[in-house]
C-alpha cells in the first residue's frame, strides 16, 4: 500500500490522514472503571476471591462477616487501580506537553505559529537549531550551503553520536524565499516502525522541476524526537504524523516475562486449589451425614425438619469459604511491592556507577529480579561488550609489505612514514581509500582544526589514522570532497555511494577524480567480502595470511580495494541503480543484486588492522562467574580468530592443555553434518572429563545447523559450557538464545548495540550496556548497566538476595495461611462438622494485617551472607540455581501441606486442651453439659 503526500497542499490530506496529536493514553475518564476492573478480574486468582466475596454475601452459608474477605479485596484492587491511574495520568500529561508546542508551518504561503497537534500531512514545517522535531519529516532545505542538517536521535534510537541528513537531489539548489511556496507530491509507504528504512520517491511541480522521479531515502529525513544540531534551520515536508509516525508505531508495551519463581507459584496455587476442593467436597460430605444422624439427636441444634431443595449445598460452601485463605489473597501485591523495592536497590547501587561516564545502573523491569539469582547461560556480544569499542589503528599490510609489525603501532613505523614522505603510489592509493570510502562528514572549528563526525567507531579510526599519514579529509562541499596530502590538495566528485549492508558486509564510493576525469571505485569489507572479489590473476595469499595474522592478535581486520570504471560501463550502471533506488518493493534487495554488478574485479590494496581493547575487569567477572556454575557463549559479527584470541584473553575459554576447542565449519549440508556428529561425539567423550571444552562454529554452518541439525546441535548446546558463534546475524543471535531456552535453561543476554536488540528481547533477562554504540540496546533490555564488569555484583549481590527474599516471602505467605485454614478445619471435627469459624471477622482481619505482617516487612531487608561473603565465594549461588522451588509443585504442595497440617493440629489441640475442662463437646456458661444432665 501506498501514501500520495501532497506537498503544501492544506486540503487534500486532512480527511485522509490523521493530524498530530499524540496520545499514549491507556483509558479515559469514562472507560477507565470497567476496563481496568475487566483487566484485574481476567486473572484467575482474582476471579476466585470475586465468587468467594460474593458467597460471603450469603448470609445463609457464610461463617464469617463478608468484610473480612471485600476489604482486602477492595483494597488490593485499589491499589492496584491507584497506580494504573497515577501512570496513565502521567503519560496524559506528557501527551499534552508535545501535544501543546508550539511550531512554524506553512499555512497558504505564510508561516504561522501553531501547537504541534495541529500539523497535517503535507504541511511544511520549520525547524530552528535545537528544535525538536514534531513528526517524520522528508527535508527539502536546510541553512547548510550543502544541503546537510545534523540531528541527535538519541531518543529515538540510544545513538549519541549526530547523524547527517541530506536533502534530496532534486531541491538543492532552490532559493530560501521559495520553499514556502514549493509544490509536488511525495509517494511513500504506509506508516511502518522501521526506523532505518524509507523507500519513497519525490516529484516537483513546474516551475520546480518537470516532474523528474528522485528517490527517497532514510537520510533524507528526519524522524519525530529527534533534535537538530549545529544547523541554524531546516525545514521539511510532514509524511507522517501522530501516533503513525515511525516512533509512534513502536510504541507498545513489551510482553512481560514470567520468572521461574512465579511460574511455579502458579503451580503451586493450582495444586492447592485442586487440594481444597477435596477437602470441601470431604468435609461437606461428612457434615450432612453428621446432621442427619447425629446434629438432629441434640437439644440445642435446631434443624427444620424438611429442608430447601439446596440444603445440602450449604454446610460445602461453608467450608468453601472456611477454606478459601489456603490461597493466600495478598501475594501477588506483596510481591509486587517488594519486587519494586528490589529494583530499586539496584538503582540506588553506589558500587555499580561507572564514575568514568556518571552512568549509573539502572532496572527498567522491576517483576524479574530474583531470576538473575538463577542465571545459567550468559549470551555476550564482543565489540563494546567486552571490549571497549574505542578503535585504534595499529597495522596495516599494503602491496604484500607489513608496517607495525615490529612497533605495534603503524602510524610510527619509519618504513611507512618513508613511503608517506616519498608518496609511494600503493601506499597514497590505499590511504586514499581509507580517507574517503566512508560516510564522515568533516568539521572545520574557528581555530581550522578539523573534527570528524562518524557514524561508526572503526570509521573514525580510519579517518584519522589517514590524517595523522598526512592524507588529510579537509572538507565536503555538497559531492566534491577535498584532500590534502603532502601540501597538495586533491578533489573528488562523489557520483554514489554503496551503502553497507550486512549481507554485502561491504560498502563502496563511485568517485570521479577531478583532475584527470577517471571513475574509480573504492570498497573496504570484511576479508571473505573482497578477497574473492580479487581480479583474476591477482596474488592473495599474502592478504590472507595478513588477516590471519592480526586475527591471532586479536585485531579487527578490513580489507580495502579499488576499481577504475570505464565511462559507459558506469553510465549503463548508473541508469540500473537509479531504478532499483526509485521502486518501492524490494528496494534494498534490488539496490543489493546491481550493486554486485559493480563489486568485482577488485585490485586488492592491502588490509587494515584495528584494536579494540578490552574493559577492564572482564576477565575477573567471567571466572567468577563461571565459578558461580554460569556457562558463558560469545556471539559475535567478527572473524573467527579474532573472536577466539579475545576470549582467550577474557578467560572464556582455558588454553591447552586445560582446554580444548572444537571446530564446527563447513559450506554444505554434508560437511557440516560430519563436523557436528565430530565435535558431538567428542563433547560425549569429555564431558566426565574436568578439561574445559569449547566449540566455536560460524554462521554459515550455524545456519545449516540450526535448520537441518537441530536435535544434535540442541545436545551439543547441553553438554558444552562454552561457546564462541562467530559471524552470526542479529537473527541468529536470537535463535540461539531461544534454543537454550527451550531446553529449560535461564538466559541472560548482553549486549550494547541495536544488534543485540532482538537477542537481549528474546532471553529471560536483557541487560544492556549503556556504550559507546548508543543508548538502543539499554533501552530494549531489562537491566541497564556501565560496565561488563557490574554483571558479576548484579547476579551475585542483587540476583541472589532478591531470589533468597523472595522465595521467603512466596513460602512464608503460604505457610500462615495454610497454618489458619487448617486451625479451621481441626476445629470442625469437634464443632459438628459445620462449617463453624473458630475465629470472628476482626481476628481474621488483624492476622494478616498485624500479626503476620513483621517477618514480610524484615525480609525486604534480610542478607543471610553479608556481600563480600558472596563475592569471594560465587559456588553460593549453586543454592539458588538448584531452586527452592525446583520440585515439583504437588510435591511441594504436599509437602507444605503435610507440614502445616501437623502445626495446626498441635496448636488446635493445645487451645482445646487449655480452654476445654472435660471431654465433652459442648459447654454452656463455663458449667459442662454432662453435669447438668445428672
Amino acid at each position: 500500500m501506498k501514501r500520495y503526500v501532497y506537498i503544501n497542499d492544506n486540503e487534500s490530506s486532512h480527511e485522509l490522514y490523521c493530524d498530530n496529536r499524540i496520545s499514549n493514553r491507556k483509558y479515559t475518564v469514562l472507560n477507565f472503571l470497567p476496563k481496568n476492573l475487566w483487566e484485574q478480574f481476567s486473572r484467575f486468582m482474582n476471579q476466585y476471591f470475586l465468587l468467594i466475596a460474593c458467597l460471603q454475601l450469603w448470609s445463609l452459608i457464610t461463617p464469617v462477616n463478608p468484610a473480612s474477605t471485600w476489604g482486602p479485596l477492595i483494597f488490593i484492587f485499589a491499589v492496584s487501580a491507584s497506580k494504573e491511574a497515577w501512570d496513565d495520568y502521567n503519560r496524559y500529561l506528557s501527551d499534552k506537553k508535545a501535544n501543546e508546542k508550539l511550531v512554524w508551518v506553512v499555512r497558504q504561503g505564510i508561516r504561522k505559529h501553531i501547537q504541534a497537534q495541529d500539523i497535517h500531512v503535507g504541511n511544511i514545517v520549520w525547524l530552528r537549531e535545537n528544535d525538536e522535531v514534531p513528526c517524520d519529516l522528508v527535508l527539502i532545505g536546510t541553512s547548510d550551503p550543502q544541503g546537510l542538517c545534523y540531528v541527535e536521535t538519541a531518543a529515538l534510537d540510544g545513538e549519541t553520536d549526530l547523524k547527517t541528513r541530506v536533502i534530496p537531489s532534486a531541491c538543492m539548489g532552490i532559493d530560501f524565499e521559495l520553499l514556502h511556496k514549493i509544490k509536488g507530491v511525495i509517494e511513500c509507504p504506509n506508516p511502518d516502525k522501521d526506523i532505518t528504512r524509507f523507500d519513497a520517491n519525490l516529484r516537483l511541480f513546474p516551475p520546480f522541476i518537470d516532474n523528474d522521479v528522485c528517490p527517497l531515502t532514510i537520510k533524507n529525513t528526519i524522524l519525530q524526537s529527534c533534535y537538530l544540531r549545529n544547523t541554524e534551520w531546516a525545514c521539511g515536508v510532514a509524511v507522517y504524523t501522530g501516533n503513525e509516525t515511525k516512533l509512534g508505531m513502536s510504541r507498545g508495551i513489551p510482553e512481560p516475562k514470567l520468572t521461574a519463581m512465579d511460574a511455579m507459584i502458579d503451580k503451586l496455587t493450582g495444586a492447592i486449589f485442586v487440594f481444597q476442593i477435596v477437602v470441601v467436597m470431604v468435609l461437606g460430605i461428612a457434615g450432612n451425614v453428621w446432621k442427619d444422624t447425629e446434629a438432629r439427636k441434640q437439644w440445642y441444634v435446631q434443624y427444620p425438619i424438611e429442608g430447601p431443595w439446596y440444603e445440602l449445598l450449604v454446610i460445602p460452601l461453608r467450608f468453601e469459604l472456611l477454606c478459601s485463605i489456603m490461597i493466600p489473597i495478598s501475594i501477588k501485591v506483596s510481591l509486587d511491592l517488594v519486587k519494586s523495592l528490589y529494583a530499586k536497590f539496584i538503582d540506588w547501587d553506589a558500587e555499580m556507577i561507572d564514575y568514568e561516564t556518571g552512568i549509573p545502573s539502572h532496572a527498567t523491569n522491576t517483576a524479574i529480579s530474583e531470576d538473575l539469582g538463577q542465571v545459567e547461560y550468559i549470551m555476550t556480544d564482543k565489540t563494546g561488550t567486552l571490549t571497549e569499542n574505542r578503535m585504534i589503528f595499529r597495522r596495516c599490510c599494503i602491496s604484500g609489505v607489513f608496517y607495525g609489525n615490529e612497533s605495534g603501532d603503524a602510524l610510527k613505523d619509519t618504513k611507512l612514514l618513508n613511503a608517506v614522505a616519498g608518496s609511494s603510489p600503493d601506499v597514497v592509493q590505499f590511504l586514499t581509500v581509507m580517507a574517503i570510502c566512508n560516510t564522515v562528514v568533516p568539521i572545520k572549528s574557528k581555530t581550522g582544526a578539523i573534527s570528524y563526525k562518524a557514524q561508526s567507531q572503526d570509521e573514525d579510526a580510519l579517518v584519522n589514522a589517514a590524517a595523522q599519514l598526512h592524507m588529510v579529509y579537509a572538507n565536503k562541499n555538497a559531492n566534491i570532497l577535498e584532500i590534502r596530502f603532502n601540501g597538495s590538495v586533491i578533489k573528488y566528485e562523489v557520483l554514489e555511494i554503496l551503502e553497507f549492508t550486512s549481507d554485502r558486509k561491504r560498502m563502496s564510493v563511485v568517485v570521479k577524480d577531478c583532475q584527470n576525469g577517471k571513475i574509480v571505485l573504492l570498497s573496504k569489507g570484511a576479508d571473505e567480502a573482497i578477497l574473492p572479489f580479487a581480479y583474476v590473476g591477482q596474488q592473495t595469499r599474502t592478504f590472507i595470511e595478513a588477516v590471519e595474522q592480526y586475527a591471532q592478535l586479536g585485531l579487527r581486520t578490513l580489507c580495502l580495494a579499488c576499481r577504475e570504471l570505464r565511462e559507459d560501463e558506469y553510465q549503463e550502471w548508473s541508469l540500473l541503480f537509479k531504478e532499483a533506488s526509485s521502486t518501492l518493493v524490494d528496494r534494498e534487495w534490488r539496490i543489493a543484486e546491481v550493486c554486485q554488478r559493480l563489486e568485482h574485479d577488485f585490485e586488492v590494496l592491502g588490509v587494515t588492522a584495528i584494536e579494540d581493547r578490552l574493559q577492564d575487569g572482564v576477565p575477573e567477572t567471567i571466572e567468577t562467574l563461571r565459578k558461580a556454575g554460569i556457562n558463558f557463549w560469545m556471539l559475535t559479527g567478527d572473524k573467527q580468530n579474532t573472536a577466539i584470541q579475545i576470549a582467550l584473553s577474557c578467560n572464556f575459554i582455558s588454553p591447552e592443555p586445560k582446554g580444548q576447542l572444537l571446530l564446527i565449519d563447513g559450506k554444505t549440508e554434508d560437511e557440516v553434518c560430519r563436523s557436528l556428529e565430530r565435535v558431538l561425539l567428542t563433547m560425549r567423550i569429555t564431558s566426565s572429563e574436568p578439561k574445559d571444552v569449547a566449540f566455536v562454529v560460524d554462521g554459515w554452518a550455524l545456519e545449516i545447523a540450526l535448520k537441518h541439525y537441530r536435535k544434535a546441535f540442541t545436545e551439543l548446546a547441553i553438554l558444552s559450557r562454552t561457546a564462541i558463534c562467530c559471524r552470526v546475524t542479529p537473527s541468529q543471535k536470537a535463535q540461539l538464545v531461544e534454543l537454550l531456552k527451550s531446553c529449560d535453561y535461564r538466559t541472560l543476554a548482553i549486549g550494547d548495540g541495536g544488534n543485540d536488540v532482538r537477542m537481549i528481547q528474546q532471553a529471560d533477562i536483557g541487560v544492556g550496556i549503556s556504550g559507546r554504540e548508543g543508548l538502543q540496546a539499554a533501552r530494549a533490555a531489562d537491566y541497564s548497566i556501565g560496565k561488563f564488569r557490574f554483571l558479576k555484583r548484579l547476579i551475585l549481590v542483587h540476583g541472589r538476595y532478591s531470589y533468597n527474599r523472595t522465595a521467603f516471602l512466596s513460602q512464608y505467605s503460604f505457610y500462615k495461611s495454610l497454618v489458619i485454614c487448617f486451625i479451621q478445619i481441626f476445629f470442625s471435627f469437634i464443632s459438628g462438622v459445620s462449617g463453624t469459624s473458630l475465629f470472628n471477622s476482626v481476628s481474621l482481619m488483624a492476622y494478616n494485617v498485624f500479626y503476620t505482617s513483621i517477618p514480610v516487612l524484615v525480609s525486604v531487608l534480610d542478607k543471610d551472607l553479608s556481600e563480600g561473603t558472596v563475592m569471594q565465594h560465587p559456588q553460593i549461588l549453586f543454592y539458588c540455581q538448584a531452586g527452592r522451588f525446583t520440585v515439583s509443585p504437588p510435591f511441594l504442595a504436599f509437602f507444605l501441606l503435610y507440614n502445616r497440617a501437623s502445626e495446626s493440629e498441635y496448636i488446635c489441640w493445645m487451645v482445646w486442651s487449655i480452654f476445654v475442662p472435660c471431654n465433652c463437646c459442648v459447654c454452656d456458661h463455663h458449667t459442662c453439659l454432662c453435669l447438668r444432665e445428672k
